[in-house]
């Protein structure tokens, strides 16, 4: 179901922050000009509270952003990033599309009321999974229980980071459409080293509640499910034929490990079934699609994975692609 996501918004802000941080195009100590537009973000908000006539660290901004939970700061990134505000809006649901989350929609930047600003629980935590995976450097900002800025102090809005030892994270948000929301990740012990839960809870009455349902999820998920890392980073999956290419073969697997949790005792009966995008001709580009890598339980789907192509393969020599047309044609 479609919702308004509020402040959850600010998980693909900081999202697209730190990835310009790792590219390079952002730096944590650059100091940015806060414009006019940044700090009069709705008055009656949460603010962190910046000024136009005093420039900010980066760092700071993303601590305001994610634990003060400020809207002016959201805005100040967006531009930092991307020179408006319209244009990081741009980026945010280009990247949305990217990472497959196909009931997503972003208007702005911090995720207050605006009709064309929603999600579904599912695709917010594909964005919180993907924001933990791919830049965990950063993910610590989310365990900070308050800070300091402009000397004044404000404490993050996630009560699990004061009740659960095992939370690390992630985000609040509250307008009076969206209810009060959280999403919240802990790690725990598990057989063959540590797992980590992420829960989505949206729409609930009050900060308590939203608090006492998240700790009830991971609670119950930690209790009743397993995960286990089915293939590494790099892992071949299968090596297909490639036509018309310079070797005969390629391997084809992930770019990024992968896991799954699924409900104990289920792990046993899953079965993997691969469907390739036969015949695979050359060339064949490093990380292209070639397929799809669905996981089965008792004939029922429990989730798909695309499989992408390890290494280049580049074309054969003209004799070697027109024996391969040849052989195609008597296939």
């Amino acid at each position: 179901m479609r919702v308004e996501p509020a402040s959850l918004t600010k998980l693909m802000t900081a999202y697209l922050a730190f990835s310009a941080i790792k590219e390079k195009r952002l730096d944590p100590q650059q100091m940015v000009t806060v414009s006019v537009r940044a700090w009069k973000v709705d008055a009656g908000s949460s603010k962190m509270f910046i000024d136009p006539a005093t420039p900010v660290k980066v760092e700071d901004l993303l601590y305001g952003l994610i634990v003060q939970s400020g809207n002016d700061a959201a805005v100040a990134l967006a531009e930092a990033v991307a020179g408006s505000e319209e244009a990081f809006v741009t980026l945010m649901n280009r990247e949305a599309e990217r990472m497959g989350m196909k009931n997503t929609r972003f208007a702005n930047s911090h995720g207050l009321p605006h009709p064309g600003n929603y999600s579904t629980a599912a695709d917010l935590a594909t964005l919180a999974a993907r924001l933990v995976s791919d830049h965990p450097d950063y993910y610590k900002i989310y365990a900070t229980r308050q800070f300091t800025y402009n000397k004044i102090t404000q404490p993050n809005r996630n009560r699990l980071l004061w009740q659960d030892p095992t939370v690390d994270g992630m985000k609040t948000g509250h307008t009076a459409a969206a209810g009060y929301c959280l999403i919240a990740s802990a790690k725990r012990p598990s057989v063959g080293g540590e797992r980590r839960l992420i829960s989505v809870v949206l729409g609930a009455p009050s900060d308590q509640m939203r608090a006492q349902e998240s700790q009830k999820l991971l609670n119950w998920g930690f209790q009743n499910f397993d995960t286990v890392k089915l293939y590494a980073k790099g892992q071949a999956v299968a090596t297909p034929e490639v036509w018309k290419g310079a070797q005969g073969q390629v391997k084809i697997g992930f770019t990024r490990d992968i896991f799954v949790t699924v409900p104990k005792g289920v792990l046993e009966k899953m079965k993997p079934v691969l469907e390739r995008k036969d015949p695979l001709v050359a060339p064949v580009a490093e990380n292209s699609r070639v397929g799809t890598l669905k996981m089965v339980v008792d004939g029922k789907l429990l989730t798909e994975l695309p499989v992408v192509a390890l290494e280049q393969v580049n074309q054969a020599t003209i004799f070697g692609r027109a024996w391969d047309s040849l052989r195609l044609m008597l296939k």
